[in-house]
């Protein structure tokens, strides 16, 4: 296989091109090379490359940031995936491409599945629906993949921020009534070069389906329950970290506004993705100890 990853340089683009390695060539363009805010060259670039899968790893992420950038995050998150999949089309490539939690409105009090009704409540969940509404309707062979809360040893997300703040104060505030699972980015780039082997053995026996699926670690927290579990967990597996923290206070959304509203809710169920392609997630909590105990190495 030829595999042509875009974002190389973002959490899950950096962790795709190890797991992805076994499978084939990876081509892994960052955003020099391969522009999401320039949709106009992708079916060129697809053209050129002729990859038998592309994962689009490649987001405009700021959240509240797109609040006043909601055009670029459109251009990036919608506009970009649809050019993709029309370019994936042509190619007859399987494109598979990330989506998020932030479609839903956060108001259902269980888990969300696939074929709940979308809401999304800020600019940033408005521009990644664009983009799964733009891949269905290019008729391509695809897999979306929503996830939340993602975290990594590197880049900007919550963990890497919670260390630094761990560090230097005594005092922390985190928000306590917004709950989610939060998801390892190397734990994604294993389940889809695991969804990538099987997809591809569908379609050569002619029983692939496209489709949108849950991709989550197991559980449920707050950003209060993350924040005291990873100081806990860094405690063990980074002794050399000194935490400065000594009390972390949960407070509620309102005591703490943010330019972009936020789904109180942000749990998703992959039991589809567990009975199509055999994925059982694990805990976040062992994503977590995991996660720091490669920052550690």
């Amino acid at each position: 296989m030829k595999l042509l990853v875009t974002g190389a340089n973002g959490q899950v683009g950096w962790e795709l091109a190890r797991s992805l390695m076994p499978l084939g060539e990876v081509i892994a363009l960052d955003r020099r090379r391969c522009d999401l805010s320039r949709p106009e060259t992708l079916a060129a670039l697809v053209a050129d490359l002729a990859p038998d899968v592309i994962v689009n790893a490649a987001a405009y992420t700021a959240v509240d940031k797109a609040e006043s950038e909601e055009a670029l995050a459109t251009t990036i998150n919608g506009a970009a995936p649809g050019e993709l999949a029309r370019a994936a089309k042509s190619v007859g490539a399987l494109l598979i491409h990330y989506s998020t939690d932030y479609v839903f409105d956060g108001s259902k009090s269980g888990p969300y599945t696939e074929d709940d009704p979308v809401a999304p409540v800020n600019a940033y969940g408005r521009s990644k629906l664009a983009g799964e509404v733009a891949i269905r309707e290019s008729g391509c062979d695809h897999l979306i993949l929503r996830t939340t809360w993602v975290f990594a040893a590197r880049g900007g997300n919550f963990v890497r921020t919670m260390l630094r703040l761990g560090a230097e104060r005594e005092l922390l505030r985190v928000v306590a009534d917004q709950h989610g699972a939060p998801t390892w980015a190397r734990n994604i780039a294993d389940a889809t070069a695991h969804v990538v082997t099987r997809a591809q053995r569908e379609r050569c026996e002619g029983d692939f389906a496209s489709g949108i699926f849950n991709l989550a670690s197991a559980g449920e927290t707050n950003w209060h329950g993350f924040a005291e579990a990873i100081f806990a967990t860094a405690r063990t597996a980074l002794p050399e970290l000194t935490m400065k923290v000594a009390s972390v206070e949960p407070i509620p959304a309102s005591a703490y506004p943010t330019p972009a509203a936020r789904p109180a809710n942000s749990r998703l169920s992959a039991d589809r993705l567990a009975a199509r392609f055999g994925i059982a997630m694990p805990q976040w909590q062992d994503a977590l100890r995991r996660c720091l105990e490669d920052i550690a190495r």
